[in-house]
């Protein structure tokens, strides 16, 4: 055991197996055999104190060449041993880049964005900019700026998200309407103003024509001369190229609402003939959206001069104007999550509207 000789056999012996392993796991095996806790070179190293003194210093030596050399022989044979490891990995799991698309991997855009996309475009052509504004507002911008007083049916809580007071103890609700971003803008723009102010809005219903979170679109328009011609031919154009038809005829009919005066119901042609809704110029009619001149409180709460500036404001739903263009019967089903009915009434990323959609000149 003490004999250098048996030493070099034994280091032969052993870089032999090292050579042969055919895997890491092999390899593993033959480290822990041989330098193990209990391993052939482990045990010959704590026997050292069994040879004569005058030869220990050789043998230990000895020892200490043949550990180093198996050592760093199973160091580079586990290296040789991961490379290839990684290659035949590599290799079974390689993936044929020239193989066409998986369909189930395809996304669709949602209806309600690709609306959204469709109204900006139209909209920007006639000068329009996006405005935006947050979804928790304060009571004053949502109701008391647009003429909506204490007693107004809309601040009630059967209709209206009652949120926890402000630090400063004012209240606060989730937007019923996207009106108070014409707030933010008139408080803090002068005039002349061009926005729209598309976005979710939350109101207390629920059932196949209403949700308790919903998306709005808000036009305002203030400067100097603009009247409600302005905004009639405003609507018409908007509406005649988003529906796509040419000879859409509108009806306005006079309403109430505390924010514009005056103010307008707006009706589009439409036929309900078999039961089947068709918009068009076919004798019958389809409340579409509502609309007015500016109160001239709304802009003296906003800080402008009544005396010297006017300009009009409307609305509309646009899961309700998206419905009536692509023919989805339930408003409930834009938030069901359903992969179905987004394969069914999505849009590829490559039917995104360009300016000037559908416009008539």
């Amino acid at each position: 055991m003490t004999d250098t000789d048996d030493l070099g056999a034994l280091r032969v012996e052993l870089l032999e197996k090292v050579a042969a392993a055919s895997d890491e796991a092999a390899l593993e095996q033959l480290r822990v055999e041989t330098l193990g806790k209990k391993g052939v070179i482990t045990l010959r190293m704590a026997s050292l104190g069994q040879v004569a003194p005058e030869k220990r210093r050789e043998v230990g030596q000895a020892n200490n060449e043949l550990k180093n050399a198996v050592a760093e022989a199973i160091a580079a044979r586990q290296v040789d041993l991961g490379r290839a490891a990684r290659a035949a990995r590599l290799a079974a799991e390689r993936i044929d880049v020239s193989l066409p698309v998986r369909p189930e991997a395809e996304g669709h855009i949602h209806p309600i964005s690709q609306t959204i996309e469709e109204l900006i475009q139209i909209f920007a052509e006639m000068g329009f900019t996006v405005a935006e504004g947050p979804e928790i507002e304060s009571d004053f911008n949502n109701f008391t700026a647009l003429n909506i007083p204490p007693e107004h049916p809309a601040r009630q809580m059967h209709d209206t998200f009652y949120l926890p007071p402000a630090a400063d103890g004012s209240a606060r609700v989730l937007r019923t309407h996207t009106s108070p971003v014409q707030v933010r803008t008139m408080l803090n723009q002068k005039p002349p103003i061009r926005i729209i102010a598309p976005g979710r809005t939350y109101r207390s219903d629920y059932d196949m024509t209403h949700t308790p979170m919903f998306h709005q679109v808000e036009g305002l328009v203030i400067d100097e001369a603009t009247h409600m011609g302005h905004l009639r031919g405003c609507l018409t154009e908007f509406l005649r190229a988003f529906f796509k038809i040419d000879d859409l005829p509108l009806r306005f009919r006079p309403s109430f609402f505390p924010f514009t005066e005056p103010s307008a119901e707006v009706d589009i042609g439409c036929s309900r003939k078999g039961g089947q809704l068709k918009l068009g110029n076919h004798g019958d009619w389809l409340e579409i959206l509502g609309c007015g001149m500016v109160h001239p409180k709304v802009l003296e709460m906003c800080g402008i001069d009544s005396t010297r500036y006017q300009g009009f404001a409307f609305g509309m739903g646009i899961e309700r104007i998206a419905m009536l263009k692509y023919g989805i019967p339930d408003l409930r089903t834009f938030f069901d999550a359903d992969l179905r009915w987004i394969k069914h009434y999505g849009f590829s990323f490559l039917d995104q509207p360009s300016l000037g959609l559908g416009l008539n000149r």
